[in-house]
């Protein structure tokens, strides 16, 4: 249902009952109106001493309209005044003794209860519907006795429906019909402007909430507005980070395919030549044996570093903090790399200090950005160098994490840019082409998030030196024994 139209249903479904509602209090005001002026004008009768003589002397008659002018007699004595009549034509009244019984053949029925609701107050209302015209009231005479022991008094409400309470004349249901119109009338701008609120949101979703949403006016409907423009630019805000983590789910794949096909082809070469060697009954070549566990090693790197780049990427590192042993990663991070250095003929070195150094980070990330380091400096180092991996604390609560070798070095012109991504120096260019340049990248990117500082220099011993320094947080005392 248009709103328009439940609009209308709804302004109609309250003026109607509220329209009879004023109707039935204003026929229920009219009746009780008519029966006070009624009770007021039989009540002055009776009060006449000879109203009583009258009444019983023809009770039969008593009580018709009497006209205002004619011969006088007992009973049809001209009064004094022209009897008012508000509730418009003159009253009719019937005598009714004890018995309720009435003379008069044209007099209705008188219930006991009426009669017994007149003995109780001044005057019984009898019950009419609130519509009627009609109005009749019992009263019981003052002396209460006889053949006028009761009367009922039959009137009307006329000349007018209306008229207790609502105006005389139906005249003012024109005003209300004026005020109806008006506020259809008044809504008919509100719905276009909602009309056009709709066809703007409907555009913008179209073209994927890349358009704002106008806003008219400073009402509810421009706030309604700003509210759908606002969610647009939520929208759109979280449609971008869906394009940038398709993006960078496109490019993990990208990179995946590339980095990883290189080493597994050369391992692939590498098992080819073990195979043939074992086929032929020759011993295997310790070197090409070297070779293929050190490319197992570098994809296993390369596919750590490629997720964790990923999660980088996508804004969403997922960092979940919490105390992390260094002398206890250190140890791992060495164990993990000391055969790929043994094959390679180099001597890894590795030192902690005498009491546990902790700090606050990602474990795994943390891990994954020395480790990056350490391999670094494994795999770009010549044969039968030395690679050392040292942790030692700092002033003022800190820790540093140094990884020296003697390899080939990196030229000072290019330290500042061997931690992005794709950049290495010339002598790791030419002893491996392949690879995106992640390690250096991921170490760096995990430093800053976590506060650390990461340098690059070159070492004294002619190869790179890599310092990561951060505070500490102060060891937590052992539990003593119950």
């Amino acid at each position: 249902m248009k709103l328009r139209t439940r609009l209308v249903v709804a302004t109609i479904g309250v003026t109607v009952p509220m329209v009879v509602l004023l109707m039935w209090l204003d026929g229920r005001a009219r009746h009780q109106a008519a029966a006070v002026a009624l009770s007021e004008g039989i009540t002055r009768r009776l009060q006449n001493p000879d109203e009583r003589y009258r009444c019983e002397d023809a009770p039969a008659a008593w009580g018709k309209p009497r006209p205002r002018g004619g011969p006088p007699g007992r009973d049809h004595a001209p009064p004094r005044r022209p009897p008012p009549f508000p509730m418009g034509a003159p009253p009719v009244h019937y005598a009714y003794d004890e018995a309720l019984r009435s003379p008069n053949p044209a007099a209705p029925a008188l219930s006991p209860a009426w009669a017994r609701g007149a003995d109780e107050r001044d005057f019984y209302i009898v019950p009419r519907a609130w519509w009627s015209d009609d109005v009749d009231i019992v009263v019981r005479t003052p002396w209460g006795e006889g053949p006028c022991a009761y009367v009922l008094t039959h009137g009307t409400t006329t000349p007018g429906f209306i008229g207790a309470l609502l105006p005389a004349s139906p005249i003012w249901l024109l005003p209300l019909a004026a005020v109806l119109v008006a506020i259809l009338v008044a809504v008919g701008p509100v719905i276009a402007r909602i009309r056009r609120l709709t066809a703007a949101v409907q555009r913008s979703a179209a073209q994927g909430f890349a358009d704002s949403v106008p806003v008219e006016g400073k009402d509810e409907l421009g706030e309604l507005a700003r509210a759908f423009d606002a969610a647009s630019r939520e929208v759109r805000a979280q449609l971008a980070v869906k394009d940038q983590r398709e993006q960078t789910l496109r490019e993990f794949l990208s990179s995946t395919t590339h980095d990883v096909m290189i080493p597994l082809t050369v391992l692939q070469a590498h098992l080819t030549t073990l195979r043939e060697a074992h086929a032929a009954g020759r011993a295997p070549d310790p070197l090409i044996l070297t070779a293929a566990m050190d490319e197992t090693h570098y994809i296993g790197a390369l596919l750590h570093n490629l997720a964790v780049a990923a999660k980088l990427d996508a804004g969403e590192p997922g960092m979940i903090k919490g105390p992390v042993d260094l002398n206890a990663l250190v140890t791992r991070v060495v164990s993990r790399h000391a055969p790929i250095a043994r094959q390679r003929a180099i001597a890894l070195e590795h030192a902690v200090p005498e009491q546990p150094l902790e700090t606050e980070a990602d474990v795994t990330m943390l891990e994954q950005a020395v480790s990056n380091v350490l391999y670094n400096a494994i795999r770009h180092n010549r044969t039968g160098g030395h690679v050392a991996l040292i942790l030692e604390p700092q002033p003022e609560e800190r820790f540093r994490v140094r990884v020296i070798d003697d390899g080939p070095g990196i030229p000072p012109a290019q330290l500042e840019r061997v931690a992005k991504r794709g950049q290495r120096g010339d002598a790791a260019r030419t002893r491996a082409p392949d690879g995106q340049g992640l390690g250096l990248d991921i170490a760096h990117r995990v430093a800053r998030l976590h506060g650390h500082d990461l340098r690059f220099t070159a070492s004294e011993f002619g190869g790179l030196q890599v310092d990561l320094e951060g505070p500490t947080e102060p060891s937590r005392p052992e539990p003593k024994d119950q």
